[in-house]
């Protein structure tokens, strides 16, 4: 039996008992912690710390963000799991949930069925770039060549079963050509190759590689996404491009522990939808290029799986190894 909470002057009741308006009146009633599963410094990790920032202002509570990299995300995905269903521990979601449901032999959780979604906090853009000398000039050119020179090409990625290397294997499908996907131990690395000549293009997230495009040092081919990138108007789609239908872009959002009460659930999304319109916030995503995108726990529940379902298709495809 959990301990007895008193809520006002009212006689204390068991927490079992209590009605879910009484504990989202009771919410929160300690400091919040926003799970990430990725290190400091990285895109995920500063979307948290701005949505975290803003949210506690607004919940008048501490919002923590606590870094958990490592397995894929299964670190944190598990520690949010078991942890106790009040919403004072949320999940950073992002592609990389749906991708361990397949990408794995097995998980210590189900990602539809312990998380109870939240909210989506925004969408950022996937590029392919080629060095700033290179003969490729435009994405029409660059598939022009890879369909007449069959596994030639050389693209570069991070490692295996991340977004970007998952998004290079679904582009040769797609667009019905043959490519060589190179994976590497890092942006750093995928960045080091490109300049150097040892790969002909890569597949990064467009954000931390927009100073070397401001520097000249690459150049963006087309955006993975359905729209142009707005800091990046110029640069066409996939689908411009020649490749119909395609449409990839990295996405985070927030997920509570399964069983947690679904009036806590609105008032999280409610809060974090506020988060979303506020300028400063909205100004914070822009300069890492993401763009803000709320949303109700339904809305996310429905990508969360149509994700999985999408990804699978592609591990299966590509014939990417189970880790």
């Amino acid at each position: 039996m959990r301990r007895r909470t008193l809520i006002g002057g009212a006689a204390a009741l068991p927490v079992a008992f209590t009605p879910t308006w009484a504990l989202a009146q009771a919410f929160p009633s300690k400091p919040v912690r926003i799970v990430v599963p990725f290190g400091p410094g990285g895109i995920a990790d500063l979307v948290a710390r701005a949505i975290a920032q803003k949210l506690g202002e607004q919940l008048r509570q501490s919002v923590v963000v606590e870094n958990k990299p490592g397995a894929g995300g299964v670190v944190a995905g598990d520690m949010v799991a078991k942890a106790e269903p009040d919403g004072h521990t949320l999940l950073l979601m992002s592609n990389g949930t749906a991708v361990s449901a397949t990408l794995f032999q097995s998980l210590p959780f189900n990602a539809q069925k312990d998380f109870a979604p939240v909210a989506t906090l925004g969408v950022f853009d996937i590029a392919v770039l080629t060095a700033a000398d290179s003969r490729f000039k435009s994405m029409k050119e660059l598939l022009a060549y890879a369909r007449a020179n069959p596994g030639k090409l050389n693209m570069a990625t991070i490692n295996v079963g991340s977004s970007q290397h998952l998004s290079a294997e679904l582009l040769k499908t797609s667009a019905g050509v043959d490519f060589q996907v190179v994976p590497f131990n890092g942006s750093p690395a995928v960045l080091t190759a490109l300049r150097g000549g040892q790969v002909d293009a890569a597949v990064e997230i467009l954000g931390p590689m927009l100073p070397q495009i401001a520097a000249k040092a690459v150049q963006p081919l087309a955006v993975m996404g359905a729209r142009r990138a707005a800091s990046l108007p110029d640069v066409p789609t996939m689908v411009e491009s020649g490749v119909a239908g395609f449409d990839v872009a990295s996405w985070n959002a927030l997920a509570a522990p399964a069983r947690t009460p679904p009036a806590v659930v609105a008032q999280l999304n409610r809060e974090v939808n506020k988060v979303l319109a506020d300028p400063g916030v909205r100004k914070q995503l822009a300069d890492l290029n993401v763009t803000p995108r709320g949303g109700t726990p339904e809305q996310l529940g429905e990508l969360l799986a149509s994700e999985t379902r999408r990804w699978a298709d592609v591990i299966i495809r590509a014939k990417v190894p189970r880790q």
